[in-house]
């Protein structure tokens, strides 16, 4: 980065924001491989916390490859500024006041890792959204993985690229065990508890 590039700070901060919105900025980020359920999670969670008069904007990794991110591939050097240039995108809506929902495969530890150490302990939640490669496969929702096993698809997660399941995370979401309106109410409750706490 230039040396002549200066931080410009606003007038409004982000407890102004906060403090007009009636809630607080926080990133919820779901990691899982394709077809565990992160989009579907997601969007009923958005939905639930708009009708509690809460303002959540989901980030879809699928969505953001057709814009911002569409200069981008899948290798890991592409994967590794892919997340660089969402984690500051959450840092904007963070500062914005906005419960950003987060929902990219993620699959390294170490990227996930280093995008937790952005942000403050309570602005970041890690939600694994759980299930297996074979339960993935058979609901195969894009028809991705028939092409990665045909080869038609390079450095797919799960097949040709590992997927690092979470150690730690705040969340674990069982999608083969538990329903999406009963996994998106767990967040909910999670982000209630965190609040009040």
């Amino acid at each position: 980065m230039s040396k002549n590039i200066i931080w410009s700070e606003n007038l409004i901060s982000r407890k102004d924001r906060e403090s007009m919105l009636g809630q607080k900025g926080v990133i919820i980020w779901m990691t899982g491989l394709s077809g565990s359920g992160k989009s579907t999670i997601a969007k009923s969670l958005e939905k639930k916390l708009h009708e509690n008069s809460k303002l959540a904007y989901i980030l879809d990794g699928d969505n953001i490859r057709h814009g911002l991110n569409s200069d981008l591939g899948f290798s890991k050097d592409n994967r590794v500024e892919n997340l660089r240039r969402i984690t500051e995108v959450g840092k904007l809506f963070l500062d914005l006041g906005v419960i950003t929902i987060v929902s990219f495969i993620s699959p390294y530890l170490e990227d996930r890792e280093r995008i937790r150490a952005e942000f403050a302990s309570d602005e970041f939640i890690e939600v694994y959204v759980k299930c297996s490669l074979e339960e993935c496969e058979r609901r195969d929702v894009k028809g991705l993985y028939k092409k990665a096993r045909k080869g038609e698809v390079k450095n797919f997660t799960g097949i040709d690229s590992e997927y690092e399941a979470p150690v730690n995370p705040e969340l674990v979401l069982n999608t083969e065990s538990i329903g999406i309106e009963a996994l998106s109410d767990k967040v909910l409750d999670y982000l209630i508890t965190l609040w009040e706490g």
